[in-house]
């Protein structure tokens, strides 16, 4: 195991050599049905055929920047890690307008987000369906390209063509900046503070998930050795059943009888 991670992907690379086969983010979408289970070794799959996408096609390195205008979900936490392991900052234009999207050299964005982006012009625009199960989109006949069809094309090792520099930006979130490394170390204080702890399974759904941020949703708990269970659109009243289903052990923002919440005194 990585000693001391110093970049997202180094989260991601202690997490697989940590438990491979064991799930680390299982999606639940009860707006689009269905359930998704990815363990360590299969989101790595989907970071580094995302990472050589975004480096073999677009020339994503260090320096670059990659919007993401995307809601939470499985395949955003691949895309984020993707980006990072490109060494390259992620603009989260997820919760706010796309006044700065101009500044991106790609842009990855939700099928229903697609139409107004395609009049700014945009470089490079690479459109999900955010499909359950990753499939492509479906009734799209715009300029975007279809991540689905183009990822899947790559390979299943990523090297970079740089090593990704720890003091190199990271994020753009609204007025919050921070570098590789600063998302580490965040996310380590967030699960300090937070309480998480190496084996917790964390119940989140996509709405707290989205008011928190990805340091909170995704990289606190890969820092703690955490894995997580992502409510999309939930039932209230099915969450105690798949509480129990899924081992879970805490929650962030919700309130489930008999589990704790993170951030509150026990």
């Amino acid at each position: 195991m990585l000693d001391s991670p110093r970049t997202p992907a180094d989260l991601l690379t202690a997490t697989l050599r940590r438990a491979p086969a064991a799930p680390l983010l299982t999606s639940y979408d009860d707006l689009g049905g269905g359930r998704v289970e990815l363990s360590a070794a299969t989101l790595a799959n989907w970071v580094a055929k995302t990472a050589n996408l975004l480096q073999d096609e677009f020339d994503v390195t260090g320096g670059s920047t990659v919007a993401v205008a995307l809601p939470v979900h499985w395949q955003t936490a691949a895309v984020l890690l993707g980006v990072w392991s490109c060494g390259a900052t992620v603009l989260d234009t997820a919760a706010e307008d796309d006044g700065r999207l101009d500044e991106a050299d790609v842009v990855l964005a939700a099928q229903d987000r697609l139409p107004p982006l395609e009049e700014q012009g945009l470089p490079e625009l690479l459109g999900l369906s955010l499909h359950p199960l990753g499939m492509g989109m479906t009734g799209y006949a715009g300029p975007a390209r279809d991540f689905a069809l183009e990822v899947r094309g790559h390979g299943d090792v990523f090297t970079p063509w740089q090593r990704p520099d720890p003091g190199a930006p990271g994020l753009l979130l609204g007025g919050l900046e921070l570098t590789l490394g600063g998302l580490v170390d965040t996310a380590r204080e967030l699960a300090g503070r937070l309480g998480l702890v190496e084996g917790d399974r964390v119940l989140v759904d996509d709405r707290t998930a989205a008011e928190a941020g990805p340091v909170a949703w995704l990289l606190a708990p890969l820092a703690a050795g955490a894995s997580i269970v992502l409510a999309r659109s939930p039932d209230p009243s099915l969450l105690p059943g798949r509480a129990s289903a899924e081992k879970v052990t805490a929650t962030l923002g919700r309130t489930i009888d008999g589990i704790r919440e993170l951030g509150r005194p026990a």
